[in-house]
């Protein structure tokens, strides 16, 4: 895997050793081992990092519990992100943080706690929400985002979100960045986990409303990142180029944008041999589980080599 990597990759996403879980399980116990190996790595290999979801629903077992106070909370989040910007922010190879992510369910409401400590849940809203505002957002956002403009000027700063194009979400999300810049808080860009089923670009309707979500965060001055990108092969119907044209159509359109607005592309592990859904027999990388690269990377690289004609700023709104 570490070969494919440094040998295709110039852009490099740890999917979880910047996470609260790994570098601050318990109060007084702080584990940088894998994060510094990764800032070391990249270095030499002149790779650029996004530190990816430090708050997150991927906390620590400690955070999840369901006798945790807010003010216990509190101290946990103020800590380790003030501890994570002064680490991390100004190594030159450090270009983006993923200050929040998953803050909102597909539902389009906010993502809340759940009974005990499984890991999809979100412990960081039991510190409360801002009753002063209609929107009523939970407060752990705005005190990441206030940490991170202090300690973080040299990072830029994304809100990661995990959806398809559901217009509750994004609706959400957007008014959740106008929110942040009322409180005079930088917010850089607007981050989509992409985790896909192959095909997603034929049904009605879905790239419109990603070329709209596009468009939208480069007229308010905000980057767009795919951060997490698969193309999940689930069926026995699903062919190999099948994949390759739903990853194709989706990079496709974020290139369409390149001359509106800053966009990057990063997909979601590299083999489906260690993929974060192998275990259910989902296919979605761009190499096989021998590590072979699959109709969908020659896909992208041909995109890559002959981009397609970028919109103007009215198109495909």
């Amino acid at each position: 895997m570490g070969v494919v990597l440094d040998r295709d990759f110039g852009y490099v996403t740890p999917e979880n050793d910047f996470k609260h879980s790994v570098i601050h399980p318990r109060p007084g116990v702080w584990d940088w081992e894998a994060g510094d190996a990764w800032i070391k790595h990249c270095a030499e290999q002149d790779q650029v990092i996004r530190l990816h979801g430090p708050i997150s629903p991927q906390a620590s077992k400690w955070a999840k519990a369901d006798e945790r106070t807010p003010e216990e909370l509190t101290k946990s989040l103020r800590d380790f992100m003030t501890a994570l910007c002064k680490r991390y922010d100004g190594v030159a190879h450090v270009k983006w943080m993923d200050v929040v992510n998953e803050t909102v369910a597909h539902s389009g409401e906010w993502f809340m706690p759940k009974e005990g400590t499984g890991e999809w849940e979100n412990p960081w809203p039991l510190i409360g929400f801002d009753e002063t505002h209609p929107l009523r957002p939970p407060l752990y956002i705005k005190m990441a985002f206030e940490i991170a403009n202090e300690h973080a000027p040299n990072t830029q700063l994304i809100i990661n979100q995990h959806a398809g194009m559901q217009d509750p979400v994004w609706e959400k999300i957007k008014a959740l960045v106008l929110y942040l810049r009322e409180q005079n808080l930088r917010v850089d860009g607007i981050g989509w986990q992409a985790h896909l089923d192959v095909g997603w670009e034929k049904k009605p309707g879905n790239m419109e409303r990603l070329h709209a979500l596009i468009a939208w965060a480069h007229d308010h001055d905000l980057s767009f990142h795919i951060t997490e990108k698969n193309a999940w092969m689930k069926r026995k119907t699903d062919t190999l180029e099948d994949q390759a044209n739903t990853f194709a159509a989706i990079f496709r359109a974020l290139l369409e944008h390149r001359e509106n607005g800053d966009v990057t592309w990063n997909v979601w592990n590299i083999s489906d041999a260690t993929a974060w859904q192998h275990q259910k027999g989902w296919e979605g990388c761009l190499f096989d589980r021998n590590f072979e690269a699959k109709p969908a990377y020659y896909a992208l690289q041909n995109l890559l080599e002959h981009p397609p004609p970028p919109l103007t700023s009215t198109d495909g709104q």
